[in-house]
């Protein structure tokens, strides 16, 4: 089976599983461009723990973990089955890392869903989640990424799923689909890095603009997986696609060929 990219979607707003705009069009693009996975896992920003597990039950549930939303989003259904297999698979990977095993608990979080919904909306692919540690440095995340790299040549799509910029705080309603300008700062910095050294990921967190960008590492951890995996791969990601919304949000996307 040939090798397939690696891939950190900036997810933004769980309404773009409703919606289709130039986001979710270059989402299904890319799925559609890719062989059929084996298996998909994804490092989703909603599934922040003190452990790393992966999720091994043969049917997850989809989890609707929001609020204030219509009640159409809470009626999606992603019915992708599990694969105890493929969480043994991962576990065996990361040794000697310790990963756990998940066969009740979590299940597919909309961080996931919301974007499975356009890049692979059959929903017949099986689906697992790798939970983000949150005891653990962005170094120690991105050395999981390398790790998880040699599941691309055994037909697993590796998927992260957040925000560069993630900040509900700064939310500006009016500014659609703009950005601040420290969140300008921030994601280009970002994407100097993932585009040329992404092992040296962690060094953006050192600059002034990351206190707004990143007030918490749950969505930007995810780009640390992909950032291990390039770095495992001997390559730098390019830009899928790039864009704000509501001043606070980056919607950058990045692929590992």
């Amino acid at each position: 089976m040939s090798s397939l990219p690696a891939a950190f979607i900036g997810h933004g707003s769980p309404m773009n599983t409703l919606e289709t705009n130039r986001y979710t069009t270059a989402w299904r693009e890319f799925g559609a461009s890719i062989d059929r996975p084996r298996a998909i896992v994804c490092i989703s920003a909603h599934w922040y723990v003190n452990a790393t597990v992966v999720t091994a039950m043969q049917a997850p549930r989809t989890i609707h973990d929001f609020y204030g939303f219509p009640q159409e989003l809470f009626d999606v259904d992603y019915p992708a089955p599990g694969s105890p297999a493929v969480a043994q698979d991962v576990v065996d990977a990361l040794a000697p890392t310790w990963c756990g095993l998940d066969t009740d608990s979590w299940g597919l979080d909309h961080g996931t869903w919301s974007v499975l919904a356009h890049l692979w909306p059959s929903a017949d692919v099986p689906v697992l989640q790798l939970s983000l540690d949150a005891q653990k440095p962005i170094e120690e995340h991105i050395a999981i990424g390398r790790a998880l790299e040699p599941l691309r040549h055994e037909g697993i799509l590796l998927l992260g799923s957040g925000n560069v910029v993630h900040n509900l705080g700064l939310i500006d309603w009016s500014n659609t689909d703009g950005g601040a300008d420290w969140a300008h700062v921030f994601d280009n910095a970002t994407r100097s890095v993932m585009t040329s050294e992404p092992a040296q990921l962690g060094s953006v967190l050192e600059l002034p603009e990351a206190q707004p960008a990143v007030p918490t590492p749950d969505h930007f951890l995810p780009l640390a997986y992909i950032a291990g995996i390039a770095d495992a791969a001997g390559t730098p990601a390019r830009t899928l696609i790039d864009g704000y919304a509501y001043g606070s949000l980056s919607m950058t996307s990045y692929v590992v060929d």
